[in-house]
C-alpha cells in the first residue's frame, strides 16, 4: 500500500507585499498587523517620454517637473495587459531596485500555500471579522467599469457586467471639449487628467445644473436654490506653469477678469507672473455624466445604475436583496464629488421597493 504523503504546514513569510496592478497606477505596500494607509504607495503604471526624448519609468515620474507634451505608454489597455516588456520595466524599477521603498528580494522558494491561506480560517487567530457572504463590487477605474457579484468570496461569473467607460475615456472627452472651446490640449493628457480630478463632479440634477450654466439662463436664475450661492458651477481653472513650477488650480469665476483677458490676452497675477486660465461651466459635470448616460456621446450601452440591475438579473432571485444591501464601490472615478449620492439615488429608483439599498465607498 503506498504511503500517504504528509503535508508540512509552512510558516507565513515575515513580509507580504500586496499589489494592485491598476491600469493608471500601481497600488502596493507591505502588510502589517495594524493596517495604515501610509504603508500604501502609489506608482504610475506607465512609461513617459519628454520632448527631449528622456524616458521616465514608473515612480520616476514623481521627480518630473515638466509634463508638457509628454507621451505616455501604458502596459494595460481596456483592462488587459498588452505590453509585457513595458510592464516588466515598471515592475523591475518598482520592486527590484534597491533604492525603491517597495524593494523585495526575489526568491525561488516562493510561498504558495494558497489553500491554507485562503481556504481556511487564519491560523492561530481568533478573528471576529467575518466577511459578508454577498457583496456587489463596482470597480470604476481608468480603463472601464465592472460590476461583480461576489458570493462567499467567489465571483459569480455569469452575472459580471462591464461598462466600457472609465477614467481614460472621460479624460479624452474633456480634452476634446477643452480643445474646441479653449486651448488645444489634445497632446496634454497629464494636464487634462489633473484638471479633471480637480474640477469635475457628478450632478444630482443634470437638467437644472445645465440651465444654471446656460448663456441665456434668466429662467435658471429665477429658480435658484439657496445652496446655489455657495456652490457656483462656473469657475476659472488656472493652467499649470511648468517653467515656474506651479500647479494648476481652480478659483471662483471673475467675469470682469475674463472680459479683460479676451481683450488683452493672458493676464499677470499679483506676483507679476503671466497666467493662462480657462472659464469652465457645464464641462465640469457633463464629462462624468457619461458614466450614467453613455448615449450622450452615442455609445450604445446602459448607464452604471442600469448595469448594476442587469448584473442582479443574472443572479438567483434569493441573492438579489442581499447584494443590493451590500454594494461596495472602488476605483478612482468614485472619488468625484456627488458620485456616490447619484449612484445610490438612481439604484434606489430601479430597485424593488421592498429591498434595502446600501452603498459604501472603500476607504
Amino acid at each position: 500500500m503506498p504511503r500517504r504523503s504528509t503535508v508540512h504546514e509552512q510558516a507565513l513569510p515575515s513580509q507580504t507585499l500586496i499589489v494592485d496592478n491598476g491600469a493608471y497606477t500601481i497600488k502596493a505596500g507591505f502588510a502589517f498587523a495594524a493596517p495604515d494607509s501610509t504603508n500604501c504607495h502609489i506608482v504610475p503604471n506607465c512609461l513617459a517620454r519628454e520632448r527631449d526624448k528622456r524616458v521616465w519609468v514608473g515612480a520616476e515620474l514623481d521627480m518630473c517637473r515638466d509634463f508638457g507634451e509628454m507621451a505616455f505608454r501604458r502596459p494595460v489597455e481596456k483592462g488587459y495587459l498588452v505590453n509585457w516588456e513595458a510592464e516588466k520595466a515598471i515592475w523591475d524599477s518598482t520592486f527590484l531596485d534597491t533604492k525603491s521603498k517597495l524593494h523585495v528580494r526575489p526568491s525561488l522558494n516562493v510561498y504558495n500555500d494558497i489553500q491554507h491561506l485562503f481556504g481556511a480560517s487564519a491560523r492561530g487567530a481568533q478573528s471576529s471579522a467575518i466577511p459578508a457572504e454577498c457583496v456587489l463590487v463596482i470597480d470604476s477605474g481608468f480603463s472601464h467599469t465592472t460590476v461583480t457579484p461576489v458570493y462567499k468570496g467567489c465571483p459569480i461569473h455569469q452575472a459580471i457586467r462591464r461598462l466600457d467607460i472609465g477614467g481614460r475615456l472621460l479624460t479624452n472627452y474633456l480634452k476634446e471639449i477643452l480643445s474646441i472651446r479653449h486651448y488645444n490640449l489634445i497632446n496634454e493628457e497629464h494636464l487634462v487628467n489633473e484638471a479633471k480630478e480637480k474640477i469635475c463632479f457628478v450632478s444630482n440634477d443634470f437638467k437644472y445644473d445645465l440651465e444654471r450654466t446656460w448663456l441665456g439662463g434668466s429662467q435658471a436664475r429665477n429658480k435658484r436654490k439657496p445652496e446655489d450661492e455657495a456652490n457656483e458651477i462656473v469657475i476659472d481653472y488656472v493652467l499649470p506653469d511648468y517653467n515656474a513650477g506651479t500647479q494648476g488650480y481652480m478659483r471662483p469665476h471673475d467675469p470682469s477678469l475674463a472680459a479683460k483677458v479676451k481683450k488683452m490676452g493672458a493676464m499677470a497675477n499679483p506676483g507679476g507672473v503671466v497666467e493662462d486660465f480657462m472659464t469652465l461651466g457645464n464641462e465640469r459635470f457633463a464629462v462624468p455624466e457619461l458614466l450614467f448616460n453613455p448615449m450622450d456621446v452615442g455609445m450604445r450601452e446602459a448607464g452604471l445604475p442600469e448595469t448594476v440591475m442587469q448584473s442582479l438579473l443574472g443572479l438567483p432571485s434569493g441573492l438579489r436583496p442581499a447584494m443590493l444591501s451590500n454594494i461596495v464601490v472602488v476605483g478612482g472615478n468614485c472619488t468625484m464629488d456627488g458620485f456616490m449620492e447619484r449612484l445610490e439615488t438612481e439604484v434606489r429608483q430601479l430597485a424593488p421597493a421592498e429591498c434595502i439599498v446600501r452603498i459604501a465607498k472603500a476607504p
